[in-house]
């Protein structure tokens, strides 16, 4: 039996040691303690992956508003070919399609302030707005200042300003993002937790592929074609694409974009940042729930050891620190993979594709899969052997492109060498690009070091994506394939000299915590 003795509010029970029901409330509060001390002790992996989905939804619309376009720009070319104010060219398209690069460009570079003085919480809550307002406004250009569906010069400068917003978020998102989540995760499982990142921009973009093609519908693209050296819309093409649905396409995206700015309301700061801050129980208080009570204190040591000041010079650790993570940026670009990302359904077009929207979907399931190799390898493997190995299968990936494309009868191998040729990106510098990046400068100058390699690799986005059509449609001779081999055989070149940089300067990550790449430069440096 037992007993329990009541004083006005307050019961007190005395355990019995026969008492059967005593007995099992005894074990089930020694489980509940041995959980709690547990949970204390190890850190809540629950706790970290909800906080890590939350900041990868920026890298899904990373992904989403980077290929929305790639659906949308043919009804797009022909809505604004029906202005009557100005002749809407292939040059003023091809600025139009890649506009949100420059957005880009223009978010990575203010990335580093932002994330520095605003907290990289608050950068991300900015970058989720930028998304939103962006999806509605390309979604309806005309909105307070225009007529509804009367195309003009200034609705294209309105159109192109909201396609700019949406990239300065894109900029922001591709820059913070691996950076949050670099800064939280634990050094053991940090590159496949930031490789997720990576996963959800693919996977962003491959959403986004299945919505165009669901917004498509039985609708068709409008057919265009140059007569007389002036592009014109031929009788027949479906009206419906041309003034509706590529405003459906851009409009998509504000479902995401809204999610994302609600839910990084409820994420925290990292905590290195808040030691920059000098708000250390705050971050304390975040180490130990992600890595256990005991390891949190360590940690926190580590970056108070480390962050001594806010801000250091950003050369402080020597040149070599930094040109390195340019190099990374510039190479995951110049290796020519958005060129086929961005104008996927025109190349499955031009090689003869009946239905070059499916091919392209099945281009993206393709990515993803092979992003999940790096995501389950990169802490087995390393980032080294990933990257050399991507290069490689890169290179062959772009030479048999370049050997085949064009050539009656071998229209598989073409499209073969395409998945090649994007499947090795995608377990190599897709993701692993952006581990390093978050890696590898150490805590006082990361702001600054991956802003400037961030805004790199956007300006070499915009440079392979505005010049990859020129290229390509090159001739030494009317008729000749010289662009098609030129182009592709380009990129295989780089991707070789891409894996030769990886192998001599870029350094091995795996495993080592953000402070030990500090002491890392400060040896390479003295």
């Amino acid at each position: 039996m037992c007993i329990s003795v009541s004083f006005c509010d307050k019961t007190i029970h005395y355990y019995h040691f026969n008492c059967y029901l005593c007995t099992q409330n005894l074990q089930l509060l020694n489980k509940q303690k041995k959980k709690m001390n547990q949970t204390n002790e190890n850190g809540s992996r629950g706790y970290l992956i909800g906080i890590v989905m939350v900041a990868v939804l920026g890298g899904l619309l990373f992904g989403y508003d980077t290929a929305v376009i790639s659906g949308a720009e043919k009804g797009l070319q022909a809505y604004f070919m029906g202005a009557n104010d100005f002749v809407y060219s292939n040059f003023m398209h091809g600025f139009t399609s890649s506009s949100a690069l420059i957005g880009c460009i223009i978010g990575s570079a203010l990335s580093g302030l932002m994330a520095s003085n605003l907290g990289r919480k608050r950068s991300l809550f900015i970058a989720g707005l930028l998304f939103f307002v962006s999806a509605l406004g390309s979604m309806e250009p005309e909105f307070l200042f225009f007529e509804h569906g009367k195309p003009s010069f200034s609705l294209l400068i309105m159109f192109n300003i909201y396609r700019v917003i949406g990239g300065i978020g894109v900029g922001l998102a591709s820059a913070i993002c691996p950076m949050y989540i670099g800064e939280v995760a634990p050094s053991n499982i940090r590159g496949m937790l930031v490789s997720w990142n990576q996963f959800a921009i693919i996977f962003g973009q491959l959403v986004v592929y299945f919505v165009n093609f669901l917004i498509l519908g039985e609708h068709t693209n409008p057919v265009i074609k140059a007569i007389e050296g002036i592009n014109q819309v031929l009788p027949g093409s479906d009206p419906w694409t041309i003034s509706t649905g590529w405003r459906y396409m851009f409009g998509s995206e504000a479902i995401p974009a809204g999610l994302f700015a609600i839910l990084i309301c409820f994420v925290p700061e990292t905590p290195r940042y808040l030691v920059m801050i000098g708000k250390y129980d705050a971050a304390q208080g975040i180490l130990a729930k992600i890595n256990g009570a005991t390891r949190a204190q360590q940690i926190l040591q580590d970056i108070k050891d480390t962050i001594t000041v806010k801000t250091e010079r950003l050369f402080t650790y020597g040149y070599l620190c930094i040109f390195v993570g340019i190099m990374l940026s510039v190479f995951q670009q110049a290796v020519g993979i958005n060129a086929v990302l961005y104008y996927a359904p025109r190349i499955f077009e031009d090689m003869g594709m009946t239905n070059p929207m499916v091919n392209t979907v099945v281009m993206g399931v393709v990515n993803i899969l092979f992003t999940l190799v790096a995501v389950f390898t990169v802490e087995k493997l390393g980032r080294k052997p990933l990257l050399i190995c991507g290069s490689i299968g890169m290179a062959i990936g772009a030479m048999g492109v370049a050997i085949t494309f064009g050539h009656k009868g071998m229209e598989m191998a073409t499209m073969l060498s395409i998945m090649v040729y994007s499947a090795s990106f995608m377990f190599s510098w897709g993701p692993i690009c952006w581990v390093l990046i978050a890696e590898i400068f150490p805590n006082t100058i990361r702001g600054a070091a991956v802003a400037i390699a961030v805004a790199f690799q956007w300006i070499f986005n915009f440079i392979v994506s505005s010049t990859f059509v020129p290229m390509f449609n090159m001739h030494l001779t009317e008729g000749d394939d010289f662009g098609h081999w030129f182009t592709y055989g380009l990129y295989g070149f780089i991707c070789l000299v891409a894996a030769f940089f990886v192998w001599r300067l870029v350094p091995e990550t795996k495993g080592k915590t953000l402070e030990e790449m500090t002491q890392l430069w400060k040896s390479k440096n003295a």
